[in-house]
């Protein structure tokens, strides 16, 4: 991620929404529009990102699904307080969704990667294939364990938040969680750094196998 994208991470889901709930709560009235404004940010944001990186298929429709029930929840729940446990509810439950592929064996985290290679040029069958080689597999199982954690604990700290300031500590909530969301950030980065180069040592060694062993073509 580049030092510009990290920027704008910054402004569209940190530093907006907190403008919006710390100046906007006042002027409104109410506690639950100012959070559903500050929520839209976020939301436009995500979508333009969508649009432009064209991302496509499994890690696609796993972030506009998730946009889309955060927002029917955030529109459908009748007070602020009942919209952030709302919130928790939800990210408990995207949680044990890549619990449950980590499971049954089909990682989400392992998509998401063939996906990513899929706009460098990469047909989609054959990073299927490289990622599911013996050896490699198991560190997408690793990464999936760690989406799920990052879900686990960032909503945990949610929760823990919303049940100590209420509705009205919603600044708190906004610094806190972008601040844990931005650590695990850090260490999905550096899991598939990890995966990368196990993947560059895995086609390495495939092709010195081939070298030693070339294959006959006389007839």
């Amino acid at each position: 991620m580049n030092k510009r994208l990290m920027i704008l991470d910054l402004i569209c889901y940190g530093a907006i929404p907190f403008l919006i709930w710390n100046y906007g709560r006042e002027p409104l009235g109410d506690d639950y529009i100012a959070i559903l404004l500050s929520t839209v940010p976020g939301f436009v944001y995500t979508v333009y990102r969508f649009i432009k990186e064209k991302q496509l298929n499994i890690l696609g429709l796993t972030i506009i699904t998730s946009l889309l029930l955060s927002t029917i929840i955030n529109l459908l729940s009748t007070s602020a307080i009942n919209m952030l446990w709302n919130q928790v509810y939800l990210g408990f439950a995207e949680g044990i969704v890549f619990l449950l592929s980590t499971v049954i064996k089909k990682p989400l985290a392992l998509y998401f990667a063939v996906d990513l290679a899929y706009l460098q040029g990469h047909p989609r069958k054959n990073s299927r294939a490289l990622y599911k080689a013996k050896g490699l597999f198991i560190w997408f199982q690793l990464i999936n364990l760690l989406f799920t954690l990052r879900y686990v604990a960032t909503n945990s700290l949610k929760a823990f938040l919303v049940q100590s300031f209420g509705a009205e500590g919603y600044g708190k909530v906004i610094i806190y969680m972008n601040i844990c969301s931005w650590i695990f950030n850090g260490l999905l980065f550096l899991g598939f750094i990890i995966v990368s180069n196990k993947i560059a040592q895995y086609i390495k060694r495939s092709e010195n196998k081939t070298q030693d062993f070339p294959v006959s073509t006389d007839v």
